[in-house]
């Protein structure tokens, strides 16, 4: 079916990928996008294909090799990255509709998303104008010299929950560092990254340099993963994916980064301040609906105070105000789809069957405004031990599982006693005893006192089985280069062995 005009007035991306610089139709299977908010279809997108993929591999291949991008000075190539970021600044209430219309989530936090997505570009062009080589100490009669480069062409699996932040985070470092990128946005949610595509073919970057080819994981993701060009994979998504993907990055000796899945604790300790506490607990899993890695779906608040805090967090938790993205009122909005939002009736469920008692939530919301769009109620569950199921698979949707511990060590052993490593939340008025947990938890990025908060600046990785890899701070473009040794003689004398 043709496009539909957004409610805003935008036009959707037309029925076409960017194979290898040219924009065609797919010649993959025709794949409908849907409004999480009203279950319509959107448009009917025809997807890559495999032998697409092959395309856009061996264009990236050239466009890489290409003296035109691979000899280009940093700062020049710097430009070609501020430029992007001026485009998503200008598109950024289209991109925001679209990425609306694409994932449900609301026009708050999709704008925020677009000017993440901008300042990615920037830092990345920053890095990139102050990276530096080094001369190494010698230890004979040359001079030795370690130097950088491109690996050649980067595949780039991005997620469908916060597509232009989490394309950006892939784009943006791969090109800064040289490469071509194929990218392969979610299938649930390909029209904001054909929407950036665009603007990164407007921006001037050399044809076939990027890619974008939506499909599903197991034929264009495989696809991907697989050819013989692609040097490397940044992936964001589910940890059985990432597994099997590394399996088979391991056949090709090939690099990954991987960005999986996550269970995060929320602490709250007795001191904490309460209206904070709330509000941030609050924000840490309910926002986006939940749909985040690093949602604090695990909620481990300190038995004296237990009851009362539960309670009020419940009892303030039903009163967000749920809708569709594009009210400026919504708090929680749709989830990205309907199977998601059955995916995660079903966990609540099977909370149900294990003795969990829901406080708030546990289904969809009821009347006309809700009838056909992917919504589910915020949810509060307790009478959980840490070891069941819901408390420690990850759910991604807006379900909060609340436990009781009753000293540090209790809570150490509960809060680490998860398969998964990404991120934690601590309040307190403590910072000492703050930072001292913060040591004990096994995770890679802590907040205390906050949530959900991100800097370029800072590193961001997951441990254990929550990914591999680190992202974001001065090493990044590194992540996406190879490191080359240089000797150079400082005399003409002969070696001696061949005298």
């Amino acid at each position: 079916m043709p496009s539909q005009p957004l409610p805003s007035g935008e036009e959707l991306p037309a029925d076409e990928v960017l194979i290898g610089g040219v924009w065609t139709r797919g010649s993959g299977h025709a794949n409908e996008v849907t409004d999480p908010a009203t279950g319509r279809v959107l448009t009917t997108l025809h997807t890559a294909s495999p032998e697409d993929v092959d395309t856009a591999a061996r264009a990236g291949a050239r466009a890489a090799a290409d003296p035109a991008w691979r000899e280009l000075a940093p700062h020049r190539r710097a430009r070609h990255l501020h430029r992007v970021a001026d485009l998503i600044d200008r598109d950024a209430d289209r991109l925001s509709a679209v990425q609306t219309a694409d994932t449900g989530k609301t026009r708050a936090e999709t704008a925020a998303l677009a000017a993440s997505a901008a300042g990615t570009f920037r830092y990345a062009a920053a890095l990139l104008e102050t990276a530096e080589d080094a001369i190494t100490p010698s230890r004979g009669p040359w001079t030795t010299f370690a130097t950088h480069e491109p690996l050649g062409v980067v595949g780039a699996i991005a997620p469908w929950n916060s597509p232009i932040a989490s394309d950006a985070q892939k784009l943006a470092p791969a090109l800064a560092a040289g490469n071509a990128v194929l990218l392969k946005p979610a299938d649930w949610t390909p029209l904001t990254s054909l929407a950036l595509g665009r603007l990164l073919t407007e921006a001037g970057l050399p044809p076939g340099l990027v890619s974008v080819l939506p499909g599903p994981g197991r034929t264009v993701g495989d696809a991907v993963v697989r050819h013989p060009l692609v040097a490397k994979v940044s992936f964001t998504g589910g940890t059985d994916t990432g597994r099997a993907l590394a399996r088979t990055a391991a056949d090709k000796l090939m690099p990954v980064s991987l960005e999986l899945g996550g269970k995060s604790p929320t602490i709250v300790l007795p001191d904490a301040d309460r209206e904070q506490a709330l509000a941030g607990v609050l924000f840490g899993v309910f926002s986006s609906s939940g749909q985040s890695c690093v949602a604090g779906s695990r909620l481990f608040v300190a038995r004296e105070i237990f009851d009362d805090f539960v309670g009020e967090l419940a009892a303030r938790a039903d009163k967000l105000r749920i809708g569709p993205g594009t009210d400026p009122r919504t708090q929680v909005a749709p989830l990205v789809h309907h199977r998601h939002r059955d995916a995660v009736a079903a966990h609540v469920e099977a909370a149900r069957a294990e003795g969990g008692r829901v406080l708030c939530g546990g289904g969809p919301p009821e009347g006309p405004a809700y009838a056909d769009g992917a919504y589910y109620r915020p949810t509060v569950i307790t009478g959980l031990p840490n070891s069941a199921r819901t408390c420690q698979q990850e759910i991604f949707g807006p379900v909060l599982v609340a436990l009781p511990f009753d000293d540090e060590d209790d809570l150490i052993a509960q809060a680490n006693a998860t398969d998964y490593g990404l991120a934690c939340g601590i309040w307190t008025r403590d910072l000492a005893r703050a930072g001292r947990i913060a040591r004990r938890i096994e995770a890679g990025t802590v907040w205390i006192n906050t949530y959900k908060q991100f800097s370029s600046a800072t590193p961001f990785s997951g441990w254990k089985e929550s990914g591999l890899g680190s992202e974001k701070g001065r090493d990044w473009l590194r992540g996406y280069q190879r490191q080359k040794s240089l000797y150079v003689a400082d005399d003409a004398t002969p070696l001696p062995w061949a005298s």
